[in-house]
């Protein structure tokens, strides 16, 4: 057939590691006879990746400076995001795309994410499949880029997608559910402790966080561990110090640690951020989940905490408590959730799905009549 023919292409940002971790996950489960080729600023998220793919680098353009003033004044225009004057790398970016869909002739473009390139897959005749991600994105830079694709695929499953969601897109959007790409065995509580040499009978919580921020706050968890001086704190990943914090004997930072998994094994209840694959990592493993969102464009954390919280999946935390007896609060309420409403968005074939759909397109897309 001829669709079969042709590579699947993705564009993977390079903020963070769970776009390409995603990329992964899913290119994984295509058929092995899909060629596939990749388009990142930073090749070495795929280090060490199993499967031959292609990669073509992109310069980084993020931050690069506009030159002159009078270019720098140009407002945005409301269909777009990111698109200053004058940069030479944003211009040599999209001429590497354009050559690069040129030259291999995908049968599809999988945008993950950038409502800029989705539109200009739409503008060089490519069929662009873009990743649906939440947050506020009724604007008319994600609305069309959502029409300009031939498709939409989201990484979670419809039990969270946003109430103010138009139809059309939930309508277009094939729902892979939970995308967890951490496959490191699940133990129990007494063999995570045990394995990580941990008390079997303290109170433990672990915080956590992703590579795509400034890190967890530490000053709040100084006042947490006060609050609840008989618990151990494990904070894991990076923080951010302000300078004034006291330390204290129960929390510890342990910074990038290998087996995320075996600690959120080994919590009473886990503290973390509101990335996807850090919200369905938990539900794989099913913990009691305070959802302490971080910043990101479009509030993409912040609605997903609310969401989180209303389907009873996890505490939303609006703000870091400064004081003692808010977090003994959280705690409780985090301890009395259902954790079947957390264990549910979990889904085991969410990345089978997502390349199910992908392969599903490349070919029909490409059928003769």
């Amino acid at each position: 057939m001829f669709g079969m023919t042709k590579p699947i292409t993705f564009f993977i940002h390079h903020q963070g590691r769970g776009h390409a971790n995603r990329a992964m996950a899913i290119i994984r489960e295509l058929p092995a006879e899909r060629a596939v080729t990749i388009l990142t600023a930073k090749p070495s998220l795929f280090d060490g990746f199993e499967r031959p793919i292609t990669i073509a680098a992109l310069p980084d353009m993020i931050g690069a400076p506009v030159p002159t003033p009078g270019l720098f004044a140009q407002a945005t225009p409301e269909v777009m995001h990111c698109v200053p004057l004058g940069v030479a790398k944003t211009r040599a970016t999209m001429r590497t795309i354009v050559d690069h869909l040129d030259d291999v002739d995908p049968a599809l473009f999988v945008v993950d994410v950038s409502a800029e390139i989705a539109l200009l897959a739409r503008i060089a005749s490519v069929p662009a499949i873009s990743i649906r991600m939440h947050g506020d994105r009724l604007d008319p830079g994600h609305l069309g880029a959502y029409q300009a694709s031939v498709g939409l695929l989201a990484p979670f499953g419809e039990a969270l997608e946003q109430a103010d969601t138009p139809d059309w897109v939930r309508a277009n959007t094939c729902y892979a559910g939970g995308l967890c790409t951490t496959v490191d065995p699940v133990p129990t509580k007494e063999e995570a402790r045990a394995k990580l040499g941990l008390d079997p009978t303290k109170e433990i919580i672990v915080v956590l966080t992703g590579g795509g921020g400034a890190g967890t706050p530490y000053a709040p968890l100084t006042m947490a561990a006060r609050a609840v001086p008989d618990a151990l704190w494990l904070v894991l990943g990076p923080v951010h110090r302000e300078g004034h914090e006291t330390d204290f004997g129960n929390l510890v930072e342990l910074g990038w640690v290998p087996g995320v998994t075996d600690h959120i094994a080994a919590a009473d209840v886990v503290i973390a951020s509101a990335g996807d694959n850090t919200v369905h990592e938990i539900a794989r493993v099913g913990r009691p989940y305070v959802c302490a969102p971080e910043w990101r464009y479009f509030g993409e954390q912040t609605r997903k905490a609310e969401r989180l919280a209303e389907l009873g999946a996890a505490v939303a935390l609006p703000s870091w408590p400064g004081a003692l007896a808010p977090w003994r609060g959280i705690l409780d309420e985090a301890k009395a959730l259902d954790p079947v409403s957390l264990a549910d968005l979990y889904d085991a074939d969410a990345a089978k799905v997502a390349a199910d759909y992908l392969e599903g397109l490349a070919v029909s897309l490409w059928a003769p009549a």
